[in-house]
């Protein structure tokens, strides 16, 4: 759980640095487009560091199994959508869109998994 949460909390932390980043840095360097998807990264990455934390809160009893799945696929999930979609908008890399999906798809993993790991806690 503690490693989990520690990654979480990382996790949002570089999420709202990266935030700051694109609203004061980035503002004068990129088009309107490529900012946007700068702060879709941003968003999604704030969004599932949150979910990862809550997952970490589940490891535990019956549901520690399908929490760190939960937790991994939130991780991969940050990796590959927020990751491709910082390399979309500041390396204009268009192959990394490419990527994006299969982060979403990890995203809804983690979800299912948070929900199936909610029912299997003890009482």
């Amino acid at each position: 759980m503690k490693a989990w949460l520690f990654i979480a909390a990382a996790s949002g932390f570089l999420a709202v640095a990266a935030g700051a980043f694109g609203a004061h840095a980035l503002q004068a360097r990129l088009d309107a487009q490529a900012l946007q998807i700068f702060e879709t990264a941003a968003r999604y990455q704030m969004y599932h560091s949150l979910a990862l934390g809550l997952a970490a809160f589940a490891i535990r009893d019956n549901a520690a199994r399908a929490a760190r799945v939960a937790a991994a696929a939130f991780l991969a999930g940050i990796v590959l959508f927020s990751g491709s979609l910082y390399v979309l908008a500041l390396a204009g890399w268009r192959t990394a869109a490419l990527v994006t999906p299969v982060g979403g798809l990890t995203f809804l993993v983690g979800w299912a998994a948070l929900a199936y790991a909610a029912l299997k806690i003890a009482r």
